[in-house]
């Protein structure tokens, strides 16, 4: 609005001129410093439990901010429901899921207030859900679908359709952020992008992106295997192995705490007896390669999938695995799952045959598997650390051995120097502290002490002033203590603070580290009342449960309060990123 003196105002020609030449500069100030019009900043939030959510979470910032608008970027919890009730107009969610149909660790709390009763309408909002899961679990994408369910059940306007994207999610992804933001600038207010973005009206197809790794799923970086070892002594009831892969120029660097992620390549002898049970030869050519060679570097052959089990199923309908697909009965199905294969599965029902289109069509692409790195950059920036269990287990005297796909293709078919494809998975939820003062409890039992040998090594070498403390634990001290002469090393130092040792099978009754945890129950509250983050690494579906629930034992007794009160205590850790996770 232009600012003039009104009609008839009691001022000299001379007064007038002056005043006409102060409201102009007064408008020319506005014009200069009030500048455009308000940016919409568009709230972009993740439930990530490996990374890849967060990842996409960055890529759909950027998207934004390449057509003009503000972008945040923010865990789910760390953001809470006030981001949706606070007067934010456009929110767009990336979600996993965890487990059977679970949200992830930093969605948990999101997701209770949201299903609170308490929950108030959410009209004015206008949101998008991007889904990750697995299609080989029960619940697939199911935190994704809540979420999405959940909003428009509040009154939510749903910018665009949820898409679910299964283990190969990249193209499905990136079809998503594209219609995501060209949803947000065709309902975004005139004026509400910065200029010289993508327009108002425009489509971000062609937005530009941010740069993505070199190396991903469809790029792996062929690392040489530098060195294994086996850490398990011989009369150990387990075979776990370290393993090192040389970096070398790849450019990747990494920190303690992220995960890497193995391409492996199937049992080749796997692969031959399941083509000669369906009667095919593997030299069928499949595009430029053959069917063995696709199923040996591009099909799981261990767990079959809903679709393989299905067809297997309807072709043979009076055998067993019929019969339990019929009664719809997941935990008869868990069960009669167990210790079996797909060759198991044909080999019970003879009749059943497939052409090679159909069985690749039945077959789910083969996945790399992710391990928590075992090393720091700090003491070892070339090489990137592992500390793997073989898997291998059968259904009695006799019967055919089972392997793990990506256990056993290192420990059993590769050699030192072999080229390994690698990538990187940061996972910046589960690194040390910043500040190198404040204190760390780690649980680590078994191939759970994989990150923490990596932030040991990382605390040592950074001269962390913190204490560290280590509940570690396995079967028999014996043969099962890996690591030990780095750990006494550490603990002579002065590096470790304090190491809990819990050997369940050395007495008559089981002791496990969330045995430990309650015997030392006053100084663990100690800690944490110090300031001390808390992690967890391991087992999800017993040992990280185990743990929670004595940790909440643990916080209730020393602190005098309720089981609510601890669950209030616990939640505040999770918010001050003090109470963390790496559990699978």
């Amino acid at each position: 609005m232009t600012l003039h003196l009104p009609t008839g105002a009691p001022f000299s020609v001379e007064q007038q001129t002056w005043l006409d030449g102060f409201f102009a500069g007064l408008d020319l100030g506005r014009e200069r410093y009030q500048g455009p019009a308000a940016m919409l900043t568009v709230d972009v939030l993740f439930g990530s439990q490996t990374g890849n959510a967060s990842d996409l979470a960055d890529q759909l910032a950027g998207g934004l901010r390449a057509a003009g608008f503000g972008a945040n970027v923010t865990e789910l919890d760390s953001a809470g429901v006030g981001v949706l009730t606070s007067g934010s107009s456009h929110v767009l969610i990336v979600t996993s899921t965890y487990g059977e149909g679970e949200m992830p660790d930093n969605a948990g709390m999101f997701w209770e207030d949201l299903t609170s009763t308490e929950m108030p309408r959410l009209e004015d909002l206008h949101f998008a859900v991007l889904a990750l899961g697995d299609s080989g679990y029960d619940g697939f994408c199911q935190a994704g679908r809540d979420i999405d369910i959940r909003l428009e059940q509040l009154g939510a306007r749903r910018l665009t359709p949820r898409v679910d994207c299964d283990v190969d999610f990249e193209d499905d992804a990136a079809e998503w952020i594209d219609a995501a933001v060209a949803a947000v600038v065709a309902a975004a207010p005139a004026g509400a992008a910065v200029p010289g973005g993508a327009g108002t009206g425009g489509s971000a197809g062609g937005a530009a992106k941010p740069e993505k790794s070199t190396w991903n799923r469809k790029n792996p970086f062929f690392s040489p295997l530098a060195a294994t070892r086996r850490l398990s002594a011989e009369g150990s009831a387990k075979e776990i192995h370290h393993y090192e892969f040389d970096l070398g120029d790849s450019g990747i660097t990494y920190a303690a705490g992220d995960a890497l992620a193995v391409l492996p390549v199937n049992d080749p002898e796997l692969v031959t007896a399941i083509l000669a049970r369906l009667g095919l030869e593997g030299t069928e050519a499949v595009a430029d390669s053959t069917l063995f060679d696709v199923i040996l570097t591009g099909r799981e052959i261990r767990t079959p999938s809903k679709d393989l089990m299905a067809a297997i199923a309807d072709a043979a309908p009076t055998g067993v695995l019929a019969d339990v697909i019929r009664r719809d009965d997941r935990d008869a199905l868990d069960s009669y799952l167990w210790g079996r294969d797909i060759l198991d599965l044909l080999e019970e029902n003879p009749s059943v045959r497939f052409t090679t289109d159909q069985l690749l069509d039945l077959l789910r692409p083969l996945q790399a598997r992710q391990y928590s790195i075992s090393s720091s950059p700090l003491a070892s920036p070339d090489r990137i650390h592992l500390t793997v269990a073989s898997v291998r287990h059968s259904k009695g005297a006799g019967a055919r051995m089972l392997g793990g796909v990506c256990s056993t293709y290192l420990s059993d078919r590769i050699a030192d120097g072999d080229l390994t494809g690698i990538w990187l998975q940061p996972n910046n939820a589960f690194s040390v502290p910043e500040d190198p003062s404040k204190p760390v409890i780690m649980v680590g039992p078994g191939t759970g002490i994989a990150p923490f040998r990596g932030f040991l090594h990382e605390r040592a070498a950074a001269g962390a002033t913190g204490g560290n403390w280590l509940f570690f634990g396995d079967q028999h001290e014996a043969t099962d203590f890996i690591y030990a002469d780095e750990l006494t090393e550490l603990s002579e130092q002065g590096v470790l603070t304090k190491l809990s040792l819990a050997f369940s099978r050395d007495q008559a009754e089981k002791v496990y580290v969330q045995t430990r945890m309650r015997e030392e129950a006053e100084e663990l509250f100690r800690w944490l009342e110090d300031g001390a983050y808390f992690y967890v690494c391991g087992d999800a579906s017993r040992m990280a449960k185990d743990v929670e629930t004595a940790l909440l034992q643990v916080i209730a007794q020393q602190s005098g309060g309720s089981e609510n009160a601890a669950l209030e205590y616990l939640a505040t850790l999770k918010k001050e990123k003090r109470y963390v996770r790496d559990v699978y």
